[in-house]
């Protein structure tokens, strides 16, 4: 009798083990990259967008979206819980005034899904003033 109710409590926690894994907020980005190509250091603020979908059966809600250690990066993200099945926009906006030649940044999204940041990156060539 002992044996039986071991190998129930083994098999309700390998259930209720598998249920949590699928149900949950999951989030895919169309693409992670971006690149501005050749734009003027005085040609003002150039914004890159980056497209993602709940994948998951939870709300997903981004928690922190850095600027990339650079005042010259403001991202713009939804504040409201993206809902399974629909879509949301990261928007960076960068100011390349102050840069010349080659750049390459990136801002790191930080998820309510609790897995580690997504790095949102991009790059170009800045011709200066």
């Amino acid at each position: 009798m002992e044996d039986m109710k071991r190998i129930m409590f083994i098999i309700v926690l390998a259930v209720l083990t598998s249920v949590g894994s699928w149900a949950k907020g999951a989030v895919e980005f169309s693409k992670l990259e971006h690149d501005f190509g050749t734009i003027r250091a005085k040609g003002g603020t150039v914004t890159a967008t980056y497209e993602f979908t709940n994948t998951g059966d939870e709300p997903v809600s981004i928690v922190t979206v850095t600027n990339g250690g650079c005042g010259c990066t403001k991202p713009d993200f939804p504040l409201a819980p993206i809902a399974p099945g629909k879509k949301g926009v990261i928007k960076v906006n960068f100011n390349p005034a102050t840069f010349k030649g080659e750049f390459r940044r990136n801002v790191k999204v930080q998820l309510s899904t609790g897995k580690k940041r997504t790095v949102l990156k991009f790059k170009g060539v800045v011709i200066p003033k």
